[in-house]
């Protein structure tokens, strides 16, 4: 296992595992947020991962298009006539 940094932040205390798996990927994890992400390079792991840190941050994402809902087979206007309760099986 190897450790890298990007240099690209400003927090000095980033830490990122890189681990070469048998299957050829790569996985890269963030210690410090605590999240992991994959790809077929090292590049590709990493670059995964700085999405996911992003998302997980607040700084990356977006809402749902109305396409992007069609597109898991759910109607938009339904979706967003439904109140804020979680489902049963995420409470």
């Amino acid at each position: 296992m190897s450790r890298a940094d990007t240099g690209d932040t400003e927090d000095p205390d980033r830490e990122i595992r890189l681990l070469k798996n048998p299957d050829g990927q790569w996985t890269a994890r963030d210690l410090r947020v605590g999240v992991t992400a994959q790809g077929e390079s090292r590049s590709a792991a990493l670059d995964n991962l700085d999405a996911v840190v992003a998302a997980v941050e607040g700084d990356g994402g977006h809402p749902p298009t109305d396409e992007e809902i069609r597109d898991l087979d759910v109607d938009p206007e339904v979706a967003r006539s439904q109140d804020d309760d979680l489902p049963d099986v995420l409470q």
